[in-house]
């Protein structure tokens, strides 16, 4: 199934959904419109949805929050790496746009510590055997879930990133759009 097809079975699926009623950026079982192959992640940067492919026609759906380089993110990626409470080291890219945000931080923080933006878990995306510094992690901030915030990556609440990190393996395949 082309990407295109995904997005708008989704949509349609979101909107067709009675389990949305409380709070749409909850993990949610949802119906596609077509079927899937099992064990995927699509993301879907611009609506902040996260889905992960069961197999026939059931995906979950995770609310998510995109960074500005995490929109930029598209195209065809695999789990290289898996990581509960990873540490955390600021790209020097972070540093140089953001000096008295990220500086402070140059020399990384610990896995757990509370300042530590990747939260409970980390996944980590290579493409062609090479790291992309794009990561599916976990967030210290579960209210910014759905909103366009953090420097990068694809953020979920903690306790769904820990759902999704049980669920997925190393070699899984992650799309973005």
């Amino acid at each position: 199934m082309k990407r295109r097809q995904f997005l708008a079975g989704a949509g349609a699926a979101l909107l067709a959904s009675p389990a949305i009623a409380s709070n749409v950026w909850q993990r949610h079982l949802i119906t596609m419109a077509q079927p899937m192959s099992s064990g995927q992640i699509h993301v879907d940067t611009g609506s902040r949805f996260l889905y992960l492919t069961l197999g026939g026609q059931q995906a979950l759906r995770y609310g998510v929050s995109v960074g500005a380089a995490g929109r930029q993110f598209t195209g065809k990626a695999v789990i290289a790496r898996k990581a509960v409470k990873p540490s955390w080291v600021p790209t020097r890219n972070m540093i140089r746009m953001e000096p008295a945000v990220y500086g402070p931080f140059a020399s990384g923080l610990p896995g757990g510590h509370p300042s530590n933006p990747l939260g409970a878990a980390a996944l980590y995306l290579h493409r062609g055997g090479r790291d992309t510094l794009y990561r599916i992690h976990g967030t210290q901030q579960p209210d910014r879930i759905g909103q366009s915030f953090s420097s990068g990556c694809i953020r979920l609440a903690n306790a769904d990133m820990l759902d999704l990190y049980a669920r997925v393996s190393v070699g899984t395949v992650v799309r973005a759009a």
